[in-house]
């Protein structure tokens, strides 16, 4: 078995380089405008805590996006289901952020993946708390879920959000002027630019998605992080929004829960079987990394890994 998923992910990285170079990095955001296009890293974590990888694995990157998981995970846990006044769990068919909908349907997001989701989610997980404790909850969850206390926060990618975050900043505010955050803009935007900036290699990145594999129980450590019905419930989430307005063209092709970020890395989850990282920075239109995708699109079928089997 572990032979052939050798091979799988051997054959995934080749079909994959065929892509190496092309998209487009986040250049919108200054720190990510330089990062190299031909990067391409690959990594499976399975329950046993093996991780087999290959090609830039270990290489950190800014896991922007990915975050996005993570935060719903702590949010769910510290509110439960309150959580869904504040955002909604349908796709949004639009850019990751988009204003459009905010205005006719009353400052309540669509999802949690979304910006104006993932906004609302922060100001919820916050829940009073100085924004400096609740980023640093955020990276000390990251650290134990990937086994690394070397995980942290890239704080120029975060002062490169910042400085270009006016679209961001507008999401909260309008979601302010409906009532639909509790802390101060600046609190909510500061601890969700820290989020997006926080830098992980492949490696690590899979081995913080399995406890979403295993309904939401961590196989290392034994600890229950939540419900089982709640991790089951967020990979749904990320199967019908884990990548804006191309969630659909991702679910047919891959066939799994996944989330991607506009660093170029991409989560996906095998219930059951174990997580997967991918990155590399060239982005199609819809701020999903080509090159990943295409990996992932080989593994998941040449290793049979779909919901849908």
């Amino acid at each position: 078995m572990t032979d052939n998923l050798r091979n799988h992910i051997n054959e995934a990285m080749t079909r994959a380089a065929d892509h190496l170079g092309k998209g487009r990095v986040a250049d919108y955001i200054p720190a990510l405008a330089k990062v190299d296009p031909n990067k391409l890293g690959f990594a499976l974590a399975l329950p046993d805590g093996t991780v087999h990888s290959s090609g830039d694995a270990d290489e950190p990157f800014s896991i922007q996006s990915v975050s996005k998981v993570f935060t719903l995970a702590l949010a769910l846990r510290r509110v439960g289901s309150s959580l869904w006044d504040s955002v909604g769990r349908e796709p949004s068919g639009s850019a990751f952020n988009s204003i459009v909908q905010l205005e006719s349907e009353q400052g309540i997001p669509r999802n949690p993946l979304i910006n104006a989701g993932a906004l609302a989610t922060t100001d919820r997980l916050i829940d009073g708390r100085s924004g400096d404790a609740v980023a640093e909850e955020i990276v000390d969850f990251m650290r134990a879920r990937a086994g690394d206390d070397s995980v942290e926060i890239d704080f120029d990618v975060a002062f490169s959000e910042s400085e270009t975050g006016a679209r961001n900043r507008s999401l909260a505010h309008f979601m302010d002027a409906f009532g639909n955050l509790t802390h101060p803009v600046e609190t909510v935007v500061g601890v969700y630019f820290r989020q997006c900036a926080i830098a992980m290699s492949c490696r690590q990145l899979a081995r913080a998605g399995l406890f979403l594999a295993m309904e939401g129980r961590d196989p290392l450590s034994g600890e229950q992080l939540i419900e089982p019905h709640r991790a089951r419930r967020i990979n749904a989430i990320m199967m019908l929004c884990g990548h804006y307005d191309n969630s659909g063209e991702f679910a047919f092709r891959v066939g799994l829960p996944g989330k991607s970020g506009v660093g170029g890395g991409i989560l996906c989850v095998a219930p059951g079987q174990g997580s997967i990282a991918v990155w590399s920075p060239g982005l199609n239109e819809a701020g999903t990394s080509l090159a990943g995708a295409a990996a992932l699109e080989h593994f998941a079928y040449a290793a049979g890994w779909s919901v849908f089997d």
